[in-house]
């Protein structure tokens, strides 16, 4: 069964983060940035899949590159995208020029933003190589809290879609922390790995199950109730693991990509937990995100400057059935 995909090119970006709308279903982000973020400028593209391929709907220039982005829970036209220069940016569709705000509290770069996805909240999460984590409301005039106690970078910060005021995070000092924002305290810090924690994600259907992904090439899945070991470690990577995404259909299923160049599908619920593994970049595939709208649908991409949308077929195998 072949599997059909649709790519848009970057030429001279390379790919840092995509994310599908969640108002939209043909509709994706992508921040990307010059020189493999090391240097020079970042674009921020928003794109629409048509059925012949993907179009640009609108592009933004960043004086720095650009590292992640998530779209508004609220508002269909507008997204958030964090830095190099310790910025994160609201940007709005409907104005083609220059951001709506611009924050810059964060003092290194911007790695992590995210938008609370939970009924009468409508915040924002970054995470910052400074070691901090920030939240932040609508205006972004100043921060509302500065969460610290990680001991190195933070890479990676997600909103539960379940717990009002809470988020995970991810740093390099091979932790994985839940925040509560009400108490500006961290609840619970957890040795994930043994090297650096790139990555993780909140499981859509579970509140407690949290997976994180981490240079040691290796995916945790955990249960927030009983820390001690993992519920599953996902083994197949060969390099480090960039990013995790559950499935929005499937409590057991999330996808992982890697500077291994693959992208791999797994149901942690298997006594064979790999569904698949999908080789089609030629460089280190950084943003995975899978469509809310299209079950099935992944997008992700790759400093190869690509973006590429596509269905896999372990996906849409029969084996996956929505959570009840």
């Amino acid at each position: 069964m072949m599997m059909t995909m649709k790519v848009f090119q970057t030429p001279a970006r390379h790919g840092y983060a995509v994310e599908a709308s969640p108002f939209l279903p043909s509709r994706a982000a992508c921040a990307a940035s010059q020189f493999y973020g090391i240097t020079g400028s970042g674009s921020l593209l928003v794109l629409d899949q048509t059925d012949t391929g993907v179009v640009l709907v609108r592009s933004w220039a960043w004086g720095d590159g650009l590292f992640d982005v998530a779209w508004s829970e609220a508002n269909e036209h507008v997204l958030v995208a964090g830095g190099g220069d310790g910025s994160l940016q609201l940007w709005d569709t409907a104005n083609q020029h220059a951001p709506l705000r611009v924050a810059k509290e964060h003092t290194q770069e911007v790695y992590a933003v995210d938008w609370s996805q939970t009924r009468g909240e409508n915040l924002i999460v970054s995470g910052s190589w400074d070691g901090t984590a920030r939240v932040w409301d609508l205006t972004l005039s100043a921060s509302l809290s500065t969460l610290r106690g990680h001991e190195g970078v933070v890479y990676s910060t997600i909103w539960s879609p379940h717990i009002p005021a809470c988020f995970a995070s991810a740093s390099g000092d091979g932790t994985l922390r839940i925040w509560d924002v009400k108490a500006a305290a961290c609840r619970l810090a957890i040795p994930a790995h043994k090297a650096e924690i790139l990555s993780c994600d909140w499981c859509k259907y579970d509140q407690n199950i949290v997976a994180t992904g981490s240079v040691d090439c290796s995916v945790c899945v955990w249960d927030l109730r009983n820390v001690r070991q993992p519920v599953s470690q996902l083994l197949g990577h060969t390099y480090a693991i960039r990013r995790v995404k559950f499935s929005p259909f499937s409590q057991t299923v999330l996808a992982s990509c890697s500077y291994d160049f693959s992208v791999r599908f797994w149901d942690f619920s298997r006594k064979q937990p790999l569904l698949d593994s999908v080789e089609h970049h030629s460089e280190f595939v950084c943003g995975l995100d899978f469509n809310l709208h299209v079950p099935n649908q992944v997008l992700d991409c790759s400093w190869d400057e690509t973006v590429k949308i596509y269905s896999p077929a372990c996906l849409s195998a029969g084996t996956n059935t929505a959570a009840p």
